[in-house]
């Protein structure tokens, strides 16, 4: 313990710790200012790094619906996307859409692995609810980002040593069983639509639908061909997650 840093490698601590003595000479203060700096960095780190976040994100807003692609890759699809859906809900086949209310869509493949931390969209993104809950695990700690994008037909498919393309077809989210279709190049994503309250009169749109003051509300989602607009169904879903009273990370 005596050779060891307590928070940085000794040889760093060093010149740090003879640094803060010489602008803060009194112990006393010392340790008071330090515990105070150490909140005010941390903390301040964390509302940066959301702000800078939040004004990468791309985000794309028609009327008072804004959608914001979960895979970067997806943003050339958001354009087709809200331009189905308000087109679609002008003709009322959309009835969790009012015009008086601003909504979030978040865009994503349909069978998204970690879509039930927004809303419950049915048994598929019930995860938690199947028996291979210890190699998903193992699976994330040592692939997060390629877990993350991938699907869970795909972690299952790998599992039960199944052809992966032919279990995503087969046990797609939005029912298409289409053999003509590539996994890979489909064209099908699902749009999660949470209502925004925040309290205030009058609409807002773009990253201000997610400050930190707002409350946002699954309403339901949509499942449509990005190419063509055209909707394959679209459900309403209730007001809780699919982890229901587990404390999930506010998406």
């Amino acid at each position: 313990m005596n050779n060891s840093g307590m928070f940085l490698p000794r040889a760093l601590e060093r010149p740090l710790a003879a640094l803060v003595q010489r602008l803060i000479p009194s112990p006393t203060l010392r340790h008071a200012v330090i515990p105070v700096f150490m909140v005010i960095l941390v903390m301040g780190s964390g509302i940066l790094l959301r702000e800078i976040t939040l004004a990468s994100l791309p985000l794309t807003t028609v009327n008072n619906l804004t959608i914001v692609p979960i895979l970067p890759e997806d943003s050339p699809l958001a354009a087709e996307t809200i331009r189905g859906i308000v087109t679609a809900s002008k003709t009322g086949e959309v009835p969790f859409l009012k015009g008086d209310k601003d909504y979030l869509g978040y865009l994503m493949p349909v069978d998204y692995v970690m879509q039930g931390m927004i809303a419950d969209t049915g048994g598929h993104s019930h995860l938690f609810k199947q028996h291979h809950t210890v190699a998903l695990i193992i699976d994330w700690v040592f692939h997060p980002f390629a877990h993350l994008r991938s699907s869970p037909m795909a972690h299952m498919a790998a599992m039960m040593g199944v052809d992966p393309a032919v279990a995503r077809r087969r046990h797609c989210p939005s029912g298409l069983d289409l053999p003509e279709m590539s996994c890979d190049t489909c064209p099908y994503r699902r749009v999660i639509l949470v209502e925004v309250d925040h309290g205030q009169a009058g609409h807002i749109s773009g990253s201000s639908l997610l400050a930190s003051g707002t409350v946002r509300t699954p309403v339901g989602f949509i499942d449509l061909d990005t190419q063509t607009g055209k909707i394959v169904q679209i459900k309403p879903v209730a007001k809780d997650t699919a982890w229901k009273d587990v404390p999930t990370p506010d998406i």
